[in-house]
């Protein structure tokens, strides 16, 4: 029996360059268990549509957009769709933006340089509960919270217990949640529990935010 629609992953793609969005289009609709609908270039176009249709799972966002830029487009993103994961999508690999997208609620940050392939397999990451970044998004990301001036002058103090650091951390790897709950020998579940309770103890909602957070101010 074929994957009926409503069960694949809803993608909408928010780019610019006309001929990378259909390259990306194509590929995320060649892909088994998920379908590109929306194609946007434009925040604005993307926030009309939102008006009519229902969210998608996930957002693609490239960053240099023209009128409302992708950063400023992903902060009201999370506070409209909180439930829609967004992975940027872009050419920069500039330490700000990155750090400026992970604190804004990114979900991932992936590189147009990493290849159409990779595309997917980031999509299904975030579905999954992880945070994908290529290996140079990564080391930038640590550079830029190893940067002083973009720390806090002190470690906070969110009374996050031990297993919870444990968690973020693991998290901070890369570690999806089944793979942190084999590792703890914990289940899926209490991952989620534990993950819930992260959130709300440092006022984030996203896998990416609370391993922001945690890192810039020394928690982990």
């Amino acid at each position: 029996m074929s994957e009926s629609h409503s069960e694949k992953i809803q993608v909408w793609l928010v780019e610019d360059n006309e001929v990378f969005r259909r390259n990306v289009q194509r590929v995320i609709n060649s892909l088994e268990g998920m379908t590109c609908e929306g194609s946007f270039d434009s925040a604005e176009a993307t926030f009309k549509a939102l008006q009519t249709n229902p969210a998608p799972d996930v957002i693609l966002l490239d960053v240099q957009l023209p009128g409302v830029d992708g950063i400023a487009a992903l902060t009201e993103f999370r506070e409209a769709i909180p439930e829609t994961r967004v992975i940027i999508l872009t050419v920069f690999d500039d330490a700000d933006k990155i750090f400026r997208a992970v604190c804004a609620g990114a979900s991932g940050y992936v590189l147009k340089a990493s290849g159409t392939d990779k595309i997917g397999e980031a999509i299904r990451q975030v579905m999954g509960g992880g945070a994908p970044m290529t290996p140079e998004v990564a080391k930038k990301v640590l550079d830029a919270f190893a940067n002083s001036d973009l720390l806090p002058g002190e470690k906070g103090d969110y009374g996050l217990t031990a297993r919870e650091q444990e968690i973020l951390r693991l998290l901070a790897e890369g570690l999806l949640k089944k793979e942190i709950a084999d590792a703890l020998s914990i289940s899926v579940n209490t991952v989620s529990t534990h993950l819930r309770r992260v959130y709300d103890k440092l006022h984030v909602n996203t896998n990416t935010g609370a391993v922001a957070k945690a890192l810039r101010e020394g928690i982990i």
